[in-house]
């Protein structure tokens, strides 16, 4: 059997829990937060209940993340975690368990330096990136040494994405297509917009690869909902909050897969 490349592991753990009945779990954490020292045991725990782990590299100002990832990246800046910390750790640790992405802004990217961001991404079992703010039009710079190392990137589409936007976006996306459920910032707790399940049925019509919904995911019920549109749903902030106030990660995801 021919072994998957590391993009082709997330979209293939998303559709492996969707075809059991389940709904693929992509949980996201701000790398060394709240405890520096503990990165690789909380992954760990949370990639055993996972079925993709989102690993959110710190930056100084995350425009479309809410208070409480602000507040996740900026404590952790002050404690030294970076970019190459991040891979350090991760390439010292060996196999976490669960495919990795990495959600960064590009500023960090580019300072690293694409070409040696790929190949120790690739050394330190990374799967994907997600850049919010890397436009589809000026991705190239960077998708060309991520593709040369079997690494792929993955597009957001929004509510308000148009139809012929959203194609070319599910088209050169890699891993999974990531459906922001909301516009605005990551982190609400009012509830998801009634039209998301329209919304969704729409991405996946556009989508050869699974689609996974993120933005404002808090509750089981939200999660048996979005499961109905959607291959897989990405928990953020709920899940940062339990961090933060010494909560069991498992326990919490466990709980919204039920």
């Amino acid at each position: 059997m021919t072994e998957l490349l590391p993009h082709e592991r997330i979209g293939t753990a998303i559709d492996q829990a969707h075809a059991s009945g389940s709904v693929g779990l992509v949980p996201f954490i701000t790398a060394g937060y709240p405890q520096k020292d503990r990165f690789i045991e909380t992954l760990r725990k949370i990639a055993s209940v996972s079925d993709v782990v989102e690993i959110g590299v710190p930056f100084s100002d995350p425009l479309a993340d809410g208070v409480t990832i602000q507040r996740a990246s900026r404590d952790a800046i002050e404690h030294g975690v970076s970019l190459r910390w991040i891979l350090d750790q991760l390439a010292e640790a060996g196999p976490i368990g669960a495919p990795l992405v990495l959600m960064s802004y590009l500023n960090p990217l580019y300072v690293y330096g694409y070409e040696q961001l790929a190949a120790d991404s690739a050394r330190a079992g990374v799967c994907g990136f997600i850049v919010p703010d890397l436009p589809l039009d000026e991705a190239d710079e960077l998708r060309g040494p991520l593709e040369a190392e079997g690494l792929g990137m993955i597009q957001l589409v929004t509510p308000t994405t148009p139809p012929e936007r959203m194609q070319r976006l599910c088209e050169e996306s890699r891993g999974f297509i990531y459906a922001v459920t909301m516009t605005g910032i990551t982190g609400g707790a009012s509830g998801l917009p009634k039209e998301v399940p329209a919304y969704l049925d729409r991405v996946r019509a556009h989508a050869e690869i699974p689609v996974c919904a993120g933005f404002g995911v808090r509750e089981a019920s939200q999660v048996r909902m979005l499961k109905q549109h959607a291959d897989g749903v990405i928990v953020g902030s709920a899940l940062v909050e339990q961090l933060e106030q010494g909560n069991d990660p498992q326990d919490f995801l466990r709980a919204l897969k039920k």
